[in-house]
């Protein structure tokens, strides 16, 4: 008989579990008890946990190898395309290490990229970009990223308007005070709760679902604007507005002209907390190239009715209002107007620092936003200062590796690409989260050497060079905590690392130690004394606030700590009192019209909010070849690419692909059935889906999430734009920055053609089967 079952409290960014553990292998999850709406993507982590495709010893690739022990140059157009050959942890180390050297002495700490964009583990140590970042500046140095593909735009943007990027980050108005404050309630991009099933440094209750329910029977109504109708979950009884894809702006400089037009808009408001308003309203009125931004003018441009745009902003200036922008608005071409835009809005209406009115980002971006923040800092592991000045903005990686000693614009300084010979990855998936895929792949063969931690043989691991097995987060200890949960968790290891694989932060360590600076990395702490001293570290600073926390050996027998939550009211303190509480803008107030931005001279992000048509869109030329919006958002089954191999995320697939959703009518011109395979396609990339028909999508938009395992078909996988056959979206997605400021992401600007093709073109092998050379 088998030992019997041992329970093994742990947590993830789907939310707090306990692991069930029979005989060293996690057989089961149960969700944390006290949770009112669990998500069942955590009964996957033991799919991930015991998957065939593990990493499960350090593998380099081929030529890579053969070359380097000859002392010859291993070339990298094979990048990608080949076997692999198992070495020993000491050779995987001693190969690792000779190449951070290599590059260091003849290049500079300039010429190593730490990537590792990606949310990784929920766990504050064990977090593999903090370790990464840690260890090379330990070393002297990388070249690194400022800013995100989540809200890239919108980070740039919001500190010339309001003074602060953590507006754009959760810091909203709370889930109590929308339930008794706010009548009306207009969520541009919708409120998906799928994305509020999760959270990067985990969470305890995902309250989301209720919050909105408790709203709606206050007696809040609810307006989703977006061409997805279940944008907005059941329990809102959205009122659906759907515009086509990127004409947001518009929308919202329409509402404010019929504000101004019809004397609704608050004018002691905007003289007093504002600076712009008069260029801006002159704008609306179209006093420089003769085009009032009105509602017919809008119309045209969204597809909405005038009349149906000019009522909302009559019920909008009549009531309570709440203006809430998600995240995604603003991953699109000039994607910073959208939240200036909102802001525009939500000041014309008077509301801004009134509870329940005003402006709000990111509700249903996560799963803590619209509770507040607890007023200490969440355990972070330190990174340390890098001495290399040199960052890209996230979403510019392919130009970087593309384009090295080329310049760029962004947020008013005038930048230069570093010269990358070595790339460093881990805890992240480029695969999954960049732009134009086969763009990516070419820069992606251009540094000397690619080194990536992985636990699972994921696309980015196998175009690596050099691949080191990553332990999973139930194979070691961890603390768990995100700044707007109400709790923070102790995370148990529940099994032995699994096969060869080894945390992060040892493989550092022994790297460290190769180069003659372990004892500066860890700081002579084990994971455990981490854990202690990243725990009380925050427990001084909750001191400070008069907040006591349990010592380190309590908190860990009791296996959490919980945060009472308070209410608040985001620029509560700036509407009482401006003079005295003034934002961090060069005004003190918040500016409808930024000198400064005006001063940039950009002509993609003027100096106050404006309308400038997407590349690509609904009305745009391309629409005649490419006539179908896509939209690419966030899976509800699973984060990411992680887990994609798991049952959650293999319960959703179609033939075994991505799903694509598209409007019956859409798919009647086609030919195509509910479950057909078809293949999108553009000028920059093609890829195969399994087609599910909706009506809860727009006409002439079609939706297929990101985070598909990207493989490209063997039968052309030399050629420059191979099909893609699992259906990741981003062989199609746009990769240019959303303006000269903001140098975002782009992704939701970009037109599509969709046809049917037969079922058998390309089997899917990358959840289930390991490369060559691979065990």
């Amino acid at each position: 008989m088998g030992s019997p079952a041992n329970r093994v409290s742990h947590s993830s960014h789907w939310g707090r579990f306990e692991a069930i553990v029979e005989d060293g292998s996690v057989v089961g999850v149960e969700p944390y008890s006290p949770d009112p709406d669990p998500s069942p993507v955590v009964h996957g982590i033991p799919d991930g946990l015991h998957a065939s495709i593990r990493v499960k010893r350090p593998a380099v690739r081929e030529s890579w190898l053969r070359a380097r022990r000859a002392g010859d140059d291993p070339g990298t157009e094979r990048r990608g395309r080949e076997a692999f050959v198992e070495v020993s942890w000491d050779e995987a180390l001693d190969l690792v290490a000779e190449e951070l050297e290599r590059v260091r002495r003849d290049h500079g700490n300039a010429a190593i990229f730490g990537g590792s964009y990606g949310w990784s583990s929920a766990g504050r140590f064990h977090h593999a970009r903090t370790q990464l970042h840690r260890f090379l500046n330990v070393i002297g140095g990388h070249t690194d990223q400022v800013g995100n593909y989540s809200f890239g735009a919108a980070a740039a943007i919001l500190p010339h308007v309001v003074g602060s990027a953590a507006m754009a980050a959760g810091r909203t108005t709370s889930w109590d005070v929308i339930e008794r404050e706010t009548e009306l309630w207009v969520l541009f991009g919708g409120l998906p709760l799928k994305n509020t099933q999760l959270e990067s440094g985990g969470m305890t209750q995902h309250t989301a679902r209720d919050w909105v329910s408790r709203i709606v029977r206050s007696g809040t109504d609810v307006v989703s604007v977006s061409p997805l109708r279940d944008d907005a979950p059941p329990e809102a009884r959205a009122e659906w507005l759907a515009p086509r894809p990127g004409t947001d702006t518009a929308l919202m400089l329409a509402l404010t002209h019929t504000l101004i037009d019809e004397g609704l808009f608050d004018g002691v408001f905007v003289e007093r907390y504002c600076v712009g308003w008069d260029r801006f309203a002159s704008y609306l009125r179209g006093a420089d190239d003769g085009i009032p931004k009105d509602a017919d003018w809008a119309a045209a441009i969204t597809g909405l009715p005038g009349g149906t745009i000019r009522d909302l902003a009559r019920r909008m200036a009549a009531r309570r209002t709440l203006v809430s922008v998600s995240w995604s608005l603003q991953r699109a071409d000039h994607g910073e107007q959208t939240y200036w835009a909102a802001i525009a809005l939500a000041a014309a209406l008077g509301q801004v620092g009134l509870p329940g009115g005003g402006f709000g980002f990111a509700y249903g971006s996560t799963g803590t936003t619209g509770q507040p923040r607890y007023p200490f800092a969440a355990p972070r592991m330190p990174v340390g200062t890098n001495p290399v000045q040199t960052a890209i903005p996230a979403a510019r990686l392919t130009d970087m590796l593309l384009h090295p000693g080329s310049s760029y614009d962004f947020n008013g300084q005038r930048r230069e690409y570093p010269d990358i010979r070595l790339v460093y990855w881990a805890g992240g998936n480029p695969f999954h989260h960049h732009q134009d895929l086969n763009r990516l792949i070419r820069g992606w063969r251009r540094p000397e050497t690619v080194v990536v931690h992985e636990p699972w043989w994921t696309a980015t691991a196998r175009h690596a060079d050099i691949v080191l097995p990553a332990t999973t987060t139930l194979e070691r200890n961890d603390i768990g905590a995100a700044s707007q949960d109400t709790a923070i968790v102790a995370m148990r290891q529940a099994v032995a690392p699994l096969h060869e694989s080894r945390h992060d932060s040892d493989i550092f360590a022994f790297l460290a130690d190769r180069l003659g600076v372990r004892e500066a990395f860890t700081e002579g702490r084990t994971e455990m004394e981490w854990i202690a001293h990243l725990y009380e570290t925050s427990r001084a600073d909750a001191a400070t606030q008069g907040i006591a926390l349990p010592a380190f050996d309590e908190f860990w027998a009791r296996g959490s700590v919980e945060i009472e939550p308070t209410s608040f009211v985001l620029l509560e303190e700036f509407r009482r009192d401006p003079e005295r509480h003034p934002l961090r803008t060069p005004s003190g107030r918040i500016e409808l019209f930024s000198a400064v931005v005006d001063g940039f001279g950009y002509d993609d992000c003027l100096g106050h909010p404006s309308w400038m048509e997407p590349e690509e869109w609904l009305g745009a030329a391309q629409a005649d070849r490419h006539p179908l919006h896509l939209i690419t958002n966030q899976p509800a089954h699973r984060l990411h690419s992680q887990l994609d191999m798991a049952a959650p995320a293999r319960s959703a697939k179609v033939s075994g692909r991505e799903p694509c959703r598209m409007n019956p009518e859409d798919a009647a011109l086609r030919g195509i059935s509910d479950g057909d395979v078809v293949k999108l396609s553009n000028d920059r990339g093609s890829c195969l889906a399994g087609a599910v028909l909706s009506t809860d999508v727009r006409p002439g938009v079609v939706q297929l999430s990101t985070g598909a395992w990207y493989e490209a078909s063997t039968s052309d996988d030399g050629a420059d734009r191979p099909l893609e056959v699992h259906g990741n979206p981003n062989v199609l997605t746009r990769d240019r920055g959303t303006s000269r400021l903001g140098q975002g992401s782009s992704a939701q600007t970009a037109l599509v053609e969709v046809e049917g093709v037969d079922s058998t073109t390309g089997p899917v092998t990358v959840t289930s089967r390991v490369p060559r050379g691979a065990s």
